[in-house]
């Protein structure tokens, strides 16, 4: 029940921030905690949010999922443009006219932007530059769907 009041909280506001809920695994759970452990609680000033996770764990559950020509990036500067997610992925073959930055009502970025390229086969190899940096946010990249980038660019609209 506690599980269910939780993903209620998906997607709202906590204090000023922003937060998504996502149902995982309790071993999901004690690698995380571990990892913070591991970190020993030693943070920089300029860095927000847990260490990124291991490059040996990058790829193990994006490399079954299913993919479109459609890639959903989190964790971006709120200021980011249009211009830095293409350079971003400049040595890919994006659709420049397809790039959509999330934003909530009130017109501020979500820090979310979904990407589309000229096949899902690129959108697979663009896949290689997830956990890398754009500005000093690390960048997480997610298989999306058309269907998913257009309720996000729905929602900016309102």
């Amino acid at each position: 029940m506690q599980v269910e009041f939780a993903l209620h909280r998906d997607r709202q506001n906590m204090g000023r921030r922003y937060v998504e809920v996502f149902r995982c695994k309790r071993q999901d759970y004690y690698n995380a905690v571990a990892a913070e452990v591991n970190y020993e609680g030693i943070y920089d000033n300029d860095y927000q949010g847990s260490p990124p996770p291991s490059k040996s764990k990058r790829f193990s559950d994006k490399d079954q999922m299913e993919y479109t020509e459609i890639l959903k990036m989190r964790g971006l500067p709120f200021s980011v443009k249009k211009s830095e997610i293409l350079d971003f992925f400049g040595e890919f073959k994006v659709v420049e006219d397809r790039v959509h930055i999330a934003c909530r009502p009130d017109g501020k970025s979500t820090g979310e932007a979904y990407v589309e390229f000229v096949s899902a086969e690129e959108a697979k190899k663009a896949m290689c530059k997830d956990k890398m940096t754009i500005g000093s946010r690390y960048v997480e990249l997610f298989p999306s769907t058309p269907d998913e980038a257009r309720r996000a660019e729905s929602r900016s609209r309102q």
